[in-house]
């Protein structure tokens, strides 16, 4: 007889995998509340919820893409780098006039998706490893950029500072332009065929391609928008800094996508997830960071204390599906088990002397 499951795993059943996480950002949020209200201080001000936005709009924008290549089983360390190398090039084309920004935003997304193209015709025809593939572009960026750059360079123009220093109340206008994002890329994966052969690649590819899937078409679409995402992280970062800055990349934006995906419910041997989980693992990890800064953490610590959190919480979300998917009932419709099949009755062989006869 199967024990009937509890009300909290019968809640989490009913609300999935991204119910799950949003539960987890709103206990996040009271609890990071209830510690700030201990030290005398309050989380919700406008500089901390400007603050909160502000986080989350940067890595959002870099976990939106990682999320549709992990979901094809792949995965891309390079998105920290490009995100520097967007900032140059960006700032180098625009060169400070208004009448380029056309101009700069296009060869930054070109750019990027070429790097994308790369690194998935790689990781696709020539079969190399995607975290090989992809941690050697990285890492020819970044000497690239070690070489010809000593310092910032390029020049943003005020007009299109405003994209990432303009908000409306209290929620950065690059906020709103991630969210949108966010809204495409979830549209994307449910409604569009490409969509679904990237959920059905992550999940066999030598089914997918028995299925009539080409599967090198959405792992390469999906590096292709992912460095574009990257691309997109890099304008952001440089209307912030009105300038280009090389040492983008010192900032682990990477493992911090990845770290949001993961945290957001995404599979990270591809198949299972999607981008709306990813955005509450986003505003989950941006809420920690809020909540340290405004405790005063040491920067260590803090590190310490994110890297435990999203260990702990991946761990709980995978025992909690493995308790789902192991244990099932055996007889969905309660009571004993049904009777087995009557055998079927013998028949007649005729013997030997009646078939003479």
């Amino acid at each position: 007889m199967t024990p009937s499951p509890s009300p909290l795993r019968d809640l989490l059943d009913r609300a999935g995998t991204t119910g799950a996480v949003y539960a987890a950002l709103a206990g996040v949020l009271v609890i990071g509340s209830l510690f700030v209200a201990f030290q005398g201080s309050h989380l919700f001000t406008a500089a901390n919820t400007v603050d909160l936005f502000t986080r989350g709009s940067l890595l959002g924008f870099l976990a939106i893409g990682q999320t549709l290549v992990i979901l094809c089983r792949s995965l891309d360390l390079s998105v920290g780098y490009v995100a520097a190398l967007s900032t140059m090039v960006s700032a180098i084309v625009m060169a400070g006039d208004p009448s380029r920004i056309v101009l700069g935003i296009g060869a930054t997304l070109g750019l990027a998706a070429l790097i994308g193209l790369v690194n998935g015709l790689v990781v696709t025809r020539l079969r190399v490893n995607p975290f090989i593939t992809t941690l050697g572009t990285g890492l020819l960026i970044k000497g690239y950029l070690d070489t010809r750059f000593q310092g910032p360079a390029g020049s943003i123009p005020a007009e299109f500072q405003t994209f990432g220093l303009s908000r409306i109340g209290v929620l950065p206008v690059s906020t709103l332009v991630m969210l949108a994002l966010a809204v495409l890329a979830i549209l994307f994966l449910r409604r569009t065929r490409m969509g679904f052969h990237m959920y059905a690649v992550g999940g066999d590819s030598e089914v997918a391609r028995l299925s009539g899937i080409r599967p090198e078409i959405p792992v390469i679409t999906a590096h292709v928008l992912c460095s574009m995402t990257a691309g997109i992280a890099g304008l952001l970062l440089a209307s912030r800094f009105g300038t280009g800055n090389t040492l983008v990349y010192n900032n682990g934006y990477e493992l911090e996508a990845i770290a949001a995906v993961v945290l957001g419910g995404t599979y990270l041997l591809g198949g299972r997830g999607g981008v709306a989980g990813t955005v509450a693992g986003v505003f989950i990890l941006a809420t920690l960071d809020t909540v340290f800064n405004t405790l005063s953490v040491d920067p260590f610590v803090k590190d310490v204390l994110r890297g435990a959190i999203v260990i702990a919480a991946v761990a709980v979300y995978a025992r909690g599906r493995h308790g789902r998917t192991s244990v099932r009932p055996r007889f969905t419709s309660g009571g004993a088990p049904p009777a087995p099949p009557p055998p079927p009755p013998p028949t007649a062989t005729p013997s030997a002397r009646g078939g003479d006869r």
